[in-house]
């Protein structure tokens, strides 16, 4: 169930990164797309053609597509304001509790981000920056396959907190139910977040980058989705910010005798479940390590409800790999870069000093990288597809804009003028250059 590799077999398979453009389509894929546009197409062409029928028809075309995608028939997309308040009200008390827990961890978290504008004196002027949140962002939830409350969680309380004062959901209804989940609707609820839209896919992204009839355009797109999401939000970026490009989830454990098997593979499975494309991947120098948790994985998956998703996730993303000791496992990993690294060994602290591209990394087997989708604190919308070596897990300062500020007095000014000008001419700019003669003469 769970593949052995050697660290060259592991280089050309499981550990070798695929850009977004290369990612496999499975022909099932494609021939939906064929049936629903009547002729042949790439993912990448119909999501275009879906943008540009919402940018051009609005609601007409949400309600097109909501039909034909997601079997849903509906005049209006907006959640009403008493269904969010009944949500809340039919979840236990056990649910509520571990969601208020999610939120005060996760908001205490981020409140120690330092967001501070300055300001700093120049000669007789003042130059500075004004940190300045963004007005209205967009937060996208996926539905499809699992309700995913807790992406509501780590999304709107980091914008919360940077002061966001519009936020918009938007997540796909159930296919069977055309209802989006009570949990899910019971947490935007509870952070007090009302525009609520039971929108999915790549209309959701045209709706809101563009906006319709019905739904105001956003500033900002947040939030994870399937391959038409993303595709989408990169088609839209321009038009309107974005947070990143996510892929699929993919979690990395670095593990050494030390470790319980038992752990090594729940923590595996936990994030092998989420999609076919998940990837799930133990480094270890141990063989009989690697072994073990092979046998603990075969022996759960069976009686796992998503058993199906997690055995071609196991067979196709994912496996263990046997390294020469830990160190060459640390050298992996940031080769890979993971989404989650989870250092299962016997000093966590001492390895974590060599670890320098990583969305997450969880120091130990008690801060197992399930705690982090839920309520350890940190947001769980994390860098994917080795996009940790230059990206950022969801942070506040995602949700706010820096403005420059330059208030010169006369005297700086015509100081700086001189200078200016001469630059200016340099590069063949003279309106350039005369509007600082102006200045430099006064």
């Amino acid at each position: 169930m769970l593949n052995i590799f050697s660290v060259e077999q592991a280089r050309q398979t499981i550990l070798k990164r695929q850009p977004p453009d290369e990612f496999h389509v499975s022909q099932n894929v494609l021939d939906g797309i064929a049936k629903l546009f009547e002729e042949a197409l790439t993912p990448e062409q119909a999501v275009t053609r879906i943008l540009t029928d919402v940018r051009k028809r609005g609601d007409s075309a949400l309600r097109e597509w909501s039909k034909r995608l997601d079997n849903l028939d509906a005049q209006s997309f907006r959640v009403p304001k008493e269904k969010l308040a009944n949500a809340l009200k039919s979840i236990t008390d056990e649910e509520r509790a571990s969601l208020e827990i999610s939120a005060e961890r996760v908001r205490r978290f981020h409140q120690r981000q330092p967001l501070n504008s300055w300001m700093m004196q120049e000669g007789d002027g003042t130059l500075g920056q004004f940190i300045r949140p963004i007005k209205r962002v967009g937060l996208y939830v996926p539905g499809g396959t699992a309700p995913l409350p807790s992406t509501v969680m780590m999304s709107a309380v980091p914008a919360q907190v940077a002061g966001v004062q519009e936020i918009v959901v938007a997540v796909p209804p159930s296919r069977a139910t055309g209802e989006v989940a009570n949990i899910t609707l019971a947490a935007c609820a509870l952070l007090g977040i009302e525009e609520v839209y039971a929108l999915g896919g790549a209309q959701a992204i045209a709706a809101l980058a563009y906006g319709t009839e019905s739904i105001r355009a956003v500033d900002k797109i947040f939030g994870p989705g399937n391959l038409f999401v993303t595709l989408a939000k990169r088609q839209v970026f321009g038009v309107v910010g974005i947070d990143g490009l996510a892929g699929p989830t993919e979690t990395m454990v670095i593990a050494d005798d030390s470790a319980s098997p038992a752990w090594v593979a729940a923590d595996l499975l936990a994030q092998a479940e989420h999609d076919v494309l998940a990837s799930a991947i133990l480094l270890t120098p141990s063989r009989k390590l690697a072994e073990a948790v092979g046998a603990e994985v075969a022996r759960r998956v069976e009686n796992l409800p998503r058993a199906e998703i997690l055995a071609q996730s196991l067979k196709n993303q994912s496996g263990a790999v046997i390294t020469r000791d830990i160190y060459e496992a640390a050298e992996l990993a940031n080769l890979f870069a993971p989404e989650h690294l989870c250092l299962s060994v016997a000093d966590p602290w001492g390895l974590s000093d060599k670890i320098y591209a990583a969305g997450g990394i969880f120091m130990g087997e008690h801060s197992f990288e399930a705690l982090g989708d839920y309520n350890a604190g940190p947001s769980h919308v994390m860098p994917t597809n080795g996009t940790a070596r230059f990206a950022s897990p969801l942070n506040v300062w995602d949700f706010v804009h820096i403005v420059s500020l330059v208030a010169l007095e006369k005297n700086s000014a015509a100081q700086l003028s001189k200078h200016a000008a001469v630059l200016a001419r340099a590069e063949g700019l003279e309106a350039h250059a005369q509007a600082a003669d102006e200045r430099a003469a006064k």
